[in-house]
């Protein structure tokens, strides 16, 4: 150990990295910028920060380096310090979301990489930083490449002085130097070959029947028994990793520790991994892609890879996000190889075949590619500009972003316009996704603000409990329950998670000004709803059955405590399904879920029909895009709807539900023949026409009608002679005259109706004449109908005088022996019309 103006400077290394410190300290005084590309084992993540520590152009500013996670944030922190022979916290430090280690005398900072946007947001000018170092950058996160940008902006704009490094081990370097020169000519671009031994790839690649877990579990127990060393086993997530975990532990020799290793482990936990076994015994690493490049476990000889990562992916279509497995790239698989190779020559399984690896891609995806960039576009927007101002080596997907801008704009964070609100540079503040900062920052002033924060640190931690996804209960309300009373407990309870999100939500309520008093579970979905507005649900038929806002299905299990919920709001939502599964949700009142999102609520009055009742109904239905929320019953009022429903149902019943009388069944016949004839030009009135024309002429009859009743008192005459107009009514009259007069001087009236227009009476009122009797000036006869004294028929005839002079005898004969006291003249024509039996 040295010291060299006050700064302790470790003595040389024999790592590769060293022989390109030289070029690369001219690089950064003469270009400000440069690209070092340096295999796994170079050193370049705790060398490079040491050597630069004394330019003159860095003078007593410090020294930035952004790392990909919190576990290679203190790990690279820890192995300066080391190296200087200092306590964590002197001229190293680092600095994560929930922890830190600086001091005022810190000159290297370690921090993940969300640390430096917010720092940026707060700080454009990067106030005493005079190094950023992008380490790790071939991973790609969203994050790096926005701290990238920004910085670059600031560098463009504020700080020529301030110097750029980004440091990767695989990565197109060609693109990464021309973005960092900007239009000017590309940043050097320097190589520093990893200390590597040679390592043996073997492929055994798995049958399509066989689990993961169990091809990695085979293969580590036959390396294990053929081999010296530790082994690494790289899988994709947690749930594999606990699987294997517990499969070797059962399996394993005596002398063998099966470790596992992931971001939500405990330090404790994650130290046991990386620190080197003891004499005389070996150890199993089961860890994601986190050991992949950012870290180093010592002692690994062998290498099992199951070729598999674990991505977000978001769908722009239905806007979620879903952890999906994919298959590693080239370069990841060449990356987790060369972890047997950096002490002695290793080997590496891989559980796929040489003939898939040809098909891999050579590099994986940039994440602003597959991920959620709500986040992104919202910092963009506090920043000033539009992500499409920004220096990115790849742009997002425009649905992705259409996607993003509107869950900002339904959030308040963003106005139509894309700039940021005031509510939206306050949720840039708290280290959340875009949901939840705006769940916290909505109920910061009031009751709700603490449920929010342990809201929030339950869903960004991912669950408090462990287990099979299907098998968990669903209700969000159990959690935070779990979080905030220390004596519930639940056989799957994750202890350690359940203290971190403790820990998060005080860290949250200090941020954002919020007394941590106590959550109300009652409350919950009123305020989830502020993170989820587009993700309210309503129950359909069938117990778990949910309709979204946005018309899309989604399920929960029958069994589950929260199937019976009117109204729920979802926090998780698997979207690989037609149905999305729901995974996290809280049931919400209906007059909450209205007091909460009432703005994009549209109140109808509506006006139907009911069959049950067989007349017209109103309600008032507060509508939430494809959800009713809401239906009150109220007094029906006359209005052009309810005219609508009433043509409507009187033209189901195919005119039925009008009161047609006999006087109004005349009429339409009376118009129709003379229509027939050529002798009124009006308009039609058969049952066609009055069902086609419905609403034409009997809508303006319903203008004041609030029932079926009010169609029950219509005059269906009236309604036809409307139909024909005035002027043609005293033609009609006297062309189809509505009676006839009899010769006994009774008035019947003419049934047109009948196949021809007829006239009844009894036999004696038509004594004394014998002409036909006619309509239409003549030219249509009427059919007569001649009755008995009992009223019944006993003849009918269009020729009243060939009746007379032919059958009547008979008919005489027969009605006089019936109804002998009744007149039955020889000669009817000669006989007083009338009656009477005289």
């Amino acid at each position: 150990m040295r010291h060299s103006g006050g700064v302790r400077t470790p003595r040389p290394t024999d790592l590769p990295v060293e022989a390109v410190i030289g070029d690369l300290r001219t690089a950064l005084e003469q270009r400000g910028a440069a690209v070092l590309a340096a295999s796994p084992g170079a050193g370049k993540t705790t060398v490079v920060p040491l050597r630069l520590l004394e330019e003159r152009w860095l003078g007593d500013r410090r020294i930035l380096m952004l790392e990909p996670r919190r576990l290679a944030t203190r790990a690279a922190a820890r192995r300066m310090a080391s190296l200087l022979g200092e306590q964590l916290g002197q001229t190293v430090g680092y600095r994560t979301r929930t922890d830190r280690a600086v001091g005022p005398t810190t000159r290297i900072e370690v921090v993940t990489e969300g640390i430096l946007t917010r720092r940026l947001q707060r700080d454009p000018e990067l106030s005493g930083v005079g190094l950023v170092i992008f380490d790790e950058f071939h991973e790609r996160s969203l994050q790096a490449d926005l701290g990238l940008a920004l910085t670059l902006d600031i560098r463009e704009a504020l700080r020529p002085d301030l110097r750029l490094l980004v440091m990767s081990a695989t990565l197109d370097l060609d693109r990464v130097a021309a973005l960092l020169g900007g239009g000017a000519a590309p940043a050097p671009v320097l190589a520093a070959p990893g200390r590597t031994h040679d390592v043996h790839v073997e492929w055994q690649p798995r049958s399509s029947r066989a689990r993961v877990e169990d091809a990695a579990i085979a293969a580590t127990q036959r390396v294990l028994a053929r081999d010296d060393g530790d082994v690494l086993v790289f899988l994709a997530g947690a749930a594999q990793i606990r699987r294997v975990v517990d499969g070797l532990a059962r399996s394993v020799p005596p002398d063998v520790d099966v470790r596992p290793l992931f971001g939500a482990l405990t330090p404790l936990e994650q130290d046991a991994a990386l620190t080197p076994s003891l004499p005389g015994r070996r150890k199993v690493v089961v860890a994601t892609d986190i050991a992949e490049s950012s870290l180093t476990v010592e002692g690994v000889r062998v290498v099992v890879d199951a070729g598999l990562r674990r991505v977000m992916r978001h769908d722009p279509r239905t806007g979620m996000g879903r952890l999906v497995t994919i298959s590693a790239s080239r370069a990841s698989a060449d990356q987790r190889a060369g972890r047997a190779g950096r002490e002695a020559p290793g080997r590496a399984v891989r559980l796929w075949s040489r003939m898939e690896q040809a098909t891999r891609p050579a590099f994986d995806p940039p994440e602003i590619a597959l991920a959620d960039i709500a986040a992104f576009v919202l910092e963009s927007a506090c920043w000033g500009a539009m992500p499409g101002e920004l220096r990115l080596l790849d742009r997002p997907n425009p649905g992705a972003l259409a996607g993003a801008r509107d869950l900002l704009v339904a959030l308040g964070a963003l106005d139509v316009d894309g700039h940021a609100t005031a509510k939206g540079r306050a949720m840039v503040e708290l280290p959340l996704h875009p949901r939840l900062s705006a769940m916290v920052v909505d109920h910061r002033a009031g009751p709700d603000g603490w449920t929010a924060c342990v809201a929030a640190g339950v869903l960004e931690e991912g669950d408090v409990l462990r287990g099979r996804p299907d098998e968990l209960p669903v209700d969000l309300a159990l959690r935070i329950e779990l979080v905030e009373d220390r004596r519930r407990s639940h056989p799957q309870a994750s202890g350690h998670t359940i203290a971190q999100v403790r820990r998060d939500a005080r860290d949250l309520a200090r941020r954002a000004g919020i007394e941590p008093v106590r959550a109300d579970v009652d409350r919950l979905g009123f305020v989830l709803l502020s993170a989820y507005p587009d993700r309210l649900a309503q129950k359909r038929v069938g117990r778990g059955r949910y309709l979204l806002r946005s018309g899309q299905g989604a399920w929960l299990p029958d069994s589950d405590a929260l199937a019976g919920e009117a109204l729920v709001v979802i926090a998780d939502l698997d979207g690989t399904r037609g149905d999305a599964r729901i995974r996290l949700a809280a049931g919400i009142d209906v007059d909450e879920a209205v007091a909460r999102v009432g703005q994009d609520i549209e109140r109808r009055t509506m006006v139907a029909w009911d069959d049950d009742r067989g007349d017209i109904v109103s309600r008032v239905d507060d509508v939430l895009d494809a959800l009713l929320l809401r239906s009150v019953g109220r007094a029906v009022e006359p209005s052009p709807p309810v005219v609508a429903v009433l043509v409507d149902a009187v033209r189901a019943s195919d005119l039925r539900l009008l009161p047609w009388t006999d006087r109004a069944r005349r009429l339409q016949a009376r118009i129709e023949l003379a229509r027939s004839r050529g002798r009124l030009n009006v308009a039609a009135v058969d049952h066609g026409t009055l069902l086609a024309e419905l609403a034409d002429w009997l809508a303006p009859l319903l203008q004041e009608a609030t029932s079926i009743t009010d169609v029950a008192r219509l005059d269906v005459s009236g309604a036809l002679l409307g139909r024909i107009g005035l002027q043609h009514r005293a033609e009609l009259d006297r062309l189809a005259p509505e009676s006839y007069l009899l010769p006994s001087g009774r008035s019947v009236a003419i049934d047109y109706t009948r196949e021809r227009p007829t006239i009844s009476g009894r036999v004696q009122e038509f004594f004394g004449s014998a002409v036909a009797p006619a309509v239409f000036d003549g030219a249509v006869p009427l059919t007569v109908e001649l009755l008995s004294p009992a009223n019944r028929p006993v003849q009918v005839t269009s020729d009243l005088a060939a009746f007379w002079a032919g059958s009547w005898s008979e008919v005489r004969r027969e009605m006089a022996g019936r109804y002998p006291k009744h007149r039955w003249p020889e000669d009817p024509t000669s006989a007083d019309p009338g009656r009477s039996v005289r």
